[in-house]
């Protein structure tokens, strides 16, 4: 039998937070595999330029253009199951002395916030991919597409939203439920 609300929320903010059903995990784990390799790369590139900066006086090409899209795409693919997780980083100086009873009313307004400020940053690569789109701007020494890269940003800060919007319901029904 699952635990209560109540018993939820006196376990602390870790247990009331975790999506739980397995049925939610695949994406977190999906996520977190894509953003590994991506990071892995990273690491991988950047191991191989500093050694042929130093030891054999020829950096990779490029490596500073393909560590900046490695490191944007591993910030905005990562950023919906951070917030599947509802776990950004926070300051609880004044909200862990708030009452349990107001955590997940809260939490679910800062959730409607966060989605509408997500929503906001999705819309806005999403214009600054079509207006790079517009003039093909690439990078200066690959010459790789970059408007693909915001509209990749932007679709996944939309994945934020419905993610973020998905939290702050569970949160209200949560809320609702508390005596």
């Amino acid at each position: 039998m699952s635990p209560s609300p109540a018993e939820t929320f006196a376990k602390g903010p870790e247990t009331a937070t975790s999506p739980g059903p397995g049925h939610r995990r695949w994406p977190r784990k999906v996520l977190a595999v894509v953003c590994g390799l991506l990071l892995l790369a990273m690491m991988g590139l950047t191991v191989v330029d500093v050694l042929g900066r130093y030891i054999f006086n020829s950096p990779v090409i490029g490596a500073t253009e393909l560590t900046e899209i490695l490191l944007v795409s591993v910030i905005f693919i990562g950023l919906p199951a951070v917030c599947l997780d509802d776990d950004h980083v926070t300051v609880d100086l004044v909200t862990s002395q708030m009452p349990g009873w107001i955590q997940p009313w809260r939490r679910a307004l800062l959730a409607l916030v966060s989605s509408g400020i997500f929503g906001v940053v999705a819309w806005r690569l999403w214009v600054y991919g079509n207006q790079i789109g517009g003039y093909n701007g690439v990078t200066n020494s690959l010459r790789i597409p970059v408007a693909p890269f915001a509209w990749l940003c932007a679709a996944c800060a939309a994945v934020a939203v419905l993610v973020t919007l998905y939290v702050a319901l569970r949160d209200l029904r949560s809320a609702l439920r508390r005596p």
